[in-house]
């Protein structure tokens, strides 16, 4: 008997085993057809669809239930059928076409192919070497500037070449000896000499007095003879003209200057001031106070007397230059004693 129980059991149980077999794996797909999608971690999942409010349905009439029974049972038995033959379907399995990959292969990370390198790899053709560009040509090049008129050498003058003795010349010690006679105050100075420019004074004096009652201001530094031509001038000339136009005596002059070393303006010939040889004078004053003053446009009376001592030195000086004779000569007499030929002089 209880064996019989044990065999009956088999065979109800075999059955039961086979059919849940076939169930789970409908379930599963079933499952996984319907297995809700999330969204990845940071990104908010989609808002779930509203479901419609449930609407009132009507009541089936009875003929309509007992149809619907009766089409829902076709249905169910439909499905069933259909769900049958999909389990043994999917109970056997279909052999993969494609051969299995080894375990390295699937933990490998998939990486893009490598590009494959050519056997000969193409040489790029080489660049043509640059050809050095050629000088220009020389063009014309300027002149050089030539230059300024004070840094050019001087024309010679055969009196650049003097130089003081050990022994003062005899001219020298006579012509000092005179001034002292003419009542002139003067200090001797040491001589002047510049080679590079050509200026010279080998004894040179400086001028105090004009005479007894006639000053200079200021001192001036002259060779003895321009000062000696100087002082005479003076006083046998300026003085009694004063006297004669201005009613008063003459007390001193001002002057412009005397000795300095440079050429003549706008040339390379040196000027008789690099000699100690010329004496510029800008103005006259008189015993009475009052100035005369050398210009283009001098009062009347003023006028009158510088006209006629500036008519007088021509003759005692070799070159004598005033206003109009040019720019340089506006505001001052220029008198000098430049050796000219036979004896001439040069009156403006």
């Amino acid at each position: 008997m209880a064996t019989l129980s044990l065999s009956r059991f088999c065979r109800l149980a075999l059955p039961v085993a086979a059919a849940i077999l076939l169930v789970t794996p409908a379930t599963a797909k079933h499952h996984h057809r319907h297995k809700r999608h999330l969204p990845p971690a940071g990104q908010s999942a989609a808002p779930a669809p509203q479901t419609p409010a449930a609407t009132a349905v009507p009541g089936s009439r009875p003929q309509d239930m007992e149809n619907s029974a009766d089409r829902s049972g076709r249905d169910k038995s439909r499905i069933d059928s259909n769900d049958d033959f999909l389990n043994q379907d999917k109970s056997h399995p279909k052999w993969d076409a494609r051969p299995p990959r080894s375990k390295s292969a699937r933990s490998a990370p998939r990486t893009q192919s490598e590009p494959q390198t050519p056997d000969v790899v193409p040489t790029p053709p080489q660049r043509p070497t640059e050809l050095e560009p050629e000088p220009p040509e020389t063009g014309p090049q300027p002149s050089e500037k030539p230059e300024p008129p004070g840094e050019e050498k001087m024309l010679p003058d055969p009196r650049s070449a003097d130089m003081p003795a050990d022994k003062m010349p005899a001219e020298e010690t006579a012509c000092r000896e005179r001034l002292k006679a003419l009542g002139i105050r003067f200090e001797e100075h040491k001589a002047e000499h510049d080679a590079e420019i050509g200026c010279s004074i080998p004894y040179p004096i400086i001028l105090k007095t004009l005479g007894k009652s006639i000053g200079i201001s200021p001192g001036a530094e002259l060779n003895c003879q321009m000062a000696e031509a100087a002082a005479r001038f003076m006083a046998e000339i300026v003085q009694p003209t004063a006297k004669a136009e201005l009613g008063a005596d003459l007390k001193s002059i001002d002057q412009g200057s005397a000795f300095v070393c440079r050429p003549r303006h706008g040339t390379r010939k040196l000027s008789e001031h690099a000699f100690g040889n010329a004496l510029d004078i800008a103005g006259f004053t008189l015993s009475d106070g009052r100035k005369i003053e050398v210009g283009p446009t001098p009062p009347e009376k003023d006028a009158k007397f510088l006209d006629a001592v500036r008519k007088a030195a021509c003759g005692p000086f070799k070159t004598v230059l005033g206003p109009g004779a040019d720019p340089d000569h506006a505001l001052h007499f220029h008198l000098d004693l430049e050796p000219r030929r036979h004896g001439g002089t040069f009156c403006q």
